[in-house]
C-alpha cells in the first residue's frame, strides 16, 4: 500500500480477522467478546530517551487512550474504575489520547459525553491532565462534519471537566526542576470523505506550527491519536504517545490480522525505537465489532529517564 493512502477498518475487514479467532472454536470466540473486552491490563514502558532529554530527570505519564464509551462494552461505571486505577498509577501527568466516543453500531446504548466528561475530570496527577481528540471524536460529530470544523462535542465536555484539550498547541510542564513541553497534535482524520465530490479524508493536524512553539533547546513529548505521523516527527521529540490502532483489536502470536494504519503492522502496537521513540496504546474499548483477542484493554505506564531501563 503506497505511502499518504487512507486506510479504513470496515466491518468486512475486521469480520475477516474475527473468522480466525472463529476458527479456533466457539470457546475462544465467547472469550473474545464476553470476558477479554472487561479485563483491564496495566503495560509499562522504561525509556531513555534517543531525544533530548535533562540528565537526572525521570517523569512518569499515564496514557489512556480508545475508551468509546457505550453499554455494555464501556459504561460510566467501568469509565470510572479506569479512572480510580489510573489515579492510582503515580503519573505525574495524565494525557488521553482520543477516542472518546463509540465507533460502534453493536451497543445497547450511546454512552453521551456529558456522562463521560465529568468522570474522566476525576483524573489528577500533579502536572495535570491534557487530552488529544481522536477520528471518532470528530466522525460521530455530525455539526462539526457539516461546518468542516470544531468546536466538537467530545472537547466540550472534555473542557467542561477541566481537562486542558490540545489541538495543534504545546505547552511548558514543570517537572523536576526542568521545563518539559507537551504537545497535542490536531487528528489526522478528522473528515470523512464526501461521497459526492470524491475527496480523500482531511485533518486538522499541523504537526510544523505545532512543534515551532516548542524552543529548540527544550526536551518534548508529542501527542498524536494515530501513530502514522511518526516518520515525520522529528528527532528532537523525546517521545510521541499514541493510541488509534487497539493493537489490531485480535492479536495472535504478536501478529495483528487488521490494522488502521497505511504502515500496517509497523506502528500497530507498543515501543518502537526508529528517529524518536513512539509508544502506541492497545487502547480500551473497541471499534467496529465489540472483540477483543490477544491484546486486552490496557493504561500505558510510561517511565522517561535519562537512566538506562534496569
Amino acid at each position: 500500500m503506497p505511502d499518504g493512502a487512507p486506510v479504513r477498518i470496515t466491518r468486512r475487514t475486521l469480520l475477516a480477522g474475527l473468522g480466525s479467532v472463529a476458527l479456533a472454536g466457539g470457546g475462544t470466540a465467547a472469550y473474545a467478546t464476553g470476558i477479554e473486552p472487561f479485563r483491564l491490563a496495566v503495560t509499562r514502558y522504561r525509556i531513555k530517551p534517543l531525544g533530548p532529554w535533562p540528565e537526572g530527570l525521570s517523569l512518569r505519564i499515564v496514557a489512556l487512550a480508545d475508551l468509546h464509551a457505550c453499554e455494555p462494552w464501556m459504561s460510566v461505571a467501568r469509565i470510572r474504575a479506569i479512572v480510580e486505577t489510573a489515579n492510582g498509577l503515580g503519573g505525574d501527568v495524565i494525557v488521553l489520547l482520543g477516542d472518546y466516543v463509540s465507533g460502534m453500531r453493536l451497543v445497547t446504548r450511546y454512552v453521551d459525553a456529558a456522562e463521560w466528561g465529568p468522570v474522566l475530570g476525576g483524573l489528577r496527577a500533579p502536572l495535570g491532565t491534557h487530552a488529544i481528540l481522536g477520528n471518532h471524536d470528530w466522525w460521530e460529530d455530525t455539526s462539526a462534519q457539516r461546518r468542516g470544523a470544531g468546536p466538537t462535542i467530545a472537547g466540550d465536555a472534555l473542557r467542561a471537566a477541566g481537562i486542558r484539550v490540545l489541538q495543534n498547541e504545546a505547552l511548558a510542564l514543570r517537572a523536576g526542576g526542568h521545563e518539559v513541553w507537551l504537545a497535542g497534535l490536531g487528528d489526522q482524520l478528522a473528515f470523512l470523505p464526501s461521497r459526492r465530490r470524491g475527496h480523500p479524508r482531511l485533518g486538522v493536524d499541523d504537526l510544523g506550527a505545532t512543534l515551532a512553539q516548542i524552543p529548540q533547546d527544550k526536551p518534548a513529548i508529542l501527542l498524536a491519536h494515530e501513530p502514522d505521523i511518526f516518520p515525520e516527527v522529528p528527532a528532537r521529540v523525546a517521545l510521541t504517545l499514541s493510541g488509534h490502532t487497539h493493537g489490531g483489536q485480535i492479536r495472535m502470536f504478536g501478529y495483528a490480522p487488521v490494522v488502521p494504519s497505511r504502515y500496517r503492522g509497523r506502528y500497530a502496537y507498543g515501543h518502537v525505537r526508529e528517529q524518536g521513540d513512539l509508544v502506541v496504546s492497545g487502547g480500551l474499548g473497541m471499534s467496529i465489532a465489540p472483540v477483543r483477542f490477544g491484546i486486552p484493554p490496557e493504561i500505558v505506564v510510561v517511565d522517561l529517564s535519562s537512566q538506562a531501563p534496569a
